[in-house]
């Protein structure tokens, strides 16, 4: 298996709608993309399959070796071969992968988040970051677009956060700020035993409207002459702002079951973002 199936194949495995929002692109751009993802991939897959916290330091390390490696031209695992011409053909920052591994770091230290701000870092670090390396790969002519990217990584974030809420409460994992749902009447102990109520429901409203507002303002952040480039970005706002809807008609419904998108609906979704000009 080269490289390129190897982040291929991890790509498509992970189900993930990312994955659909590259299917549009040129082979050259889809390959450096996809490869990026499965960086993605392999380093949150440390943090969720490790049960051992130190091991799973120690993993992150192991890839942050992998990493410099990379960038001097000898990296040993797949997804490093795979990167080694991505990183200098699109002349990708070494510092964002850190900050990436960085992000990851964060699941290991942390289980609760004080207030937004607080949550607002580890977004940056686990979807803006990711977004501005992925803008640097579409391409774009002004730098206004780097903004959008890191506001549509932290509407992505969030709305994973919120689909999550359920499965991460089992992992006794609660990424809602804390002083929001104090505000809201909901104690986390009402969160890991999975009960709806209607303060749950006010308190997933508020934070719905949140993600609805940074969708926002990636799209008003996004000049028009990058919108063409930019379309992936698009079509991943468009499949993830359809998944927030779905949610927000029953948003209780995140304690019990994770709220997904069939694959014809995204690939129809996709296919319709990617005609429009």
């Amino acid at each position: 298996m080269t490289p390129e199936e190897y982040c291929q194949e991890k790509a498509a495995a992970s189900g993930s709608s990312f994955y659909y929002s590259f299917l549009f692109l040129p082979p050259e751009r889809r390959r450096a993309i996809v490869a990026l993802y499965a960086f993605c991939r392999e380093v949150d897959d440390v943090v969720d399959e490790c049960s051992d916290p130190s091991v799973a330091r120690k993993k992150l390390e192991w890839w942050r070796g992998e990493i410099s490696a990379t960038f001097s031209g000898h990296p040993e695992h797949p997804v490093g071969r795979a990167l080694k011409e991505v990183v200098t053909q699109f002349n990708l920052p070494i510092e964002l992968f850190f900050e990436i591994i960085d992000g990851m770091e964060m699941d290991l230290d942390q289980i609760r988040y004080a207030d937004f701000a607080a949550l607002r870092l580890y977004c940056y670090r686990a979807a803006s970051v990711p977004g501005l390396l992925s803008a640097e790969i579409f391409g774009f002519e002004d730098r206004k677009t780097l903004e959008y990217a890191k506001e549509l990584g932290l509407a992505l974030q969030l709305t994973n956060i919120i689909r999550d809420v359920g499965e991460d409460a089992r992992r006794n994992r609660i990424y809602l700020p804390m002083d929001e749902m104090e505000r809201f009447g909901v104690p986390a102990s009402d969160i890991l035993h999975f009960r709806d109520s209607e303060n749950f429901r006010k308190l997933m409203a508020f934070q719905i409207e949140r993600a609805r507002s940074h969708y926002e303002n990636a799209y008003h952040a996004l000049p028009d002459s990058d919108r063409k480039t930019q379309k992936p970005g698009l079509i991943m706002a468009a499949i993830y702002s359809a998944l927030l809807e779905e949610i927000a008609a029953d948003p209780g419904s995140v304690l019990h079951a994770r709220t997904s998108l069939t694959p014809l609906r995204k690939i129809w979704i996709a296919w319709k973002t990617w005609r429009k000009k």
